[in-house]
């Protein structure tokens, strides 16, 4: 199996590294690993493509490049330039530091790493590790995403819904709880969730030349989402697996809105 792995931490985040025991361990001992990641940190960009400006790619050694572009750049610069369009089997995205539940997924580049993989026709999954008190106590904070991803990763191919054919494919987003390994409880489907009454803000400062400049602020990311949603099923010391596409359409109110406007 060849796997194509990217991130939006850079590429010399620790959470790669955990990704890239997992893929090493799911590809085999005859397989191939390939690392095509952002030079610097993405994170925030979601689906973000240098569209406007060419960007820079450099090899760092076997299979392993860095690219200044974001994580769906990336897919693109391995597919169509460092692959030489000999498409991987699977591309896996992170292993993100920070959760890409509720919300978050709309702005994370993991996700967005993943999506790209999904509209280029490939198996995907973005997994990123929910960091919380319980983590920072620990030597590796990735503990949960290291000892029970490569399951989690098996699972999903052996058993998951791919829909090959799908105009818009299914592709994964998998959250690790914010807990030692031990204490995971196991894994459950979820929807994606809602933190409700917390949003990213806009937080304005002044620099000490007098100018003016604003931090995008994130919100409280231990408010729990309803239950069995991800991020509740996280805080509750499950992994959630939840199945995403990129069709942005409100299917659910079509026939309505129809009626309304015709």
């Amino acid at each position: 199996m060849r796997i194509l792995i990217t991130n939006d931490d850079g590429i010399n985040a620790p959470g790669l590294e955990v990704l890239t025991e997992i893929a090493t361990a799911i590809a085999g001992p005859e397989g191939e690993v390939w690392t095509v990641a952002p030079a610097f940190e993405q994170s925030g960009v979601g689906h973000c493509i240098s569209y406007t400006h060419p960007m820079m790619i450099a090899k760092l050694g076997p299979n392993r490049y860095a690219a200044e572009g974001s994580p769906a750049d990336c897919v693109l610069a391995a597919l169509y330039d460092v692959l030489q369009g000999a498409k991987p089997d699977l591309v896996l995205s992170g292993v993100n530091r920070g959760n890409n539940s509720a919300e978050n997924a709309l702005y994370s580049g993991t996700i967005g790493g993943a999506m790209e993989a999904a509209l280029q026709g490939i198996p995907a999954i973005a997994l990123s590790q929910f960091m919380g008190p319980q983590t920072s106590e620990l030597a590796d904070p990735f503990e949960a995403a290291r000892v029970h991803g490569t399951a989690v990763v098996r699972a999903l191919l052996d058993k998951g819904l791919w829909q090959a054919e799908a105009d818009y494919r299914i592709f994964y987003n998998v959250n690790f709880p914010p807990v030692a390994a031990a204490e995971v409880k196991g894994s459950k489907v979820a929807a994606q969730g809602f933190r409700r009454d917390t949003s990213f803000s806009a937080d304005p400062h002044i620099s000490p030349s007098g100018k003016r400049f604003l931090w995008i602020k994130g919100g409280p990311q231990h408010a729990p989402t309803l239950p069995g949603t991800d991020a509740a099923v996280n805080l509750d010391g499950y992994i959630s697996i939840t199945p995403m596409r990129a069709d942005l359409t409100a299917h659910d109110v079509l026939a309505d809105l129809a009626v309304r406007l015709a």
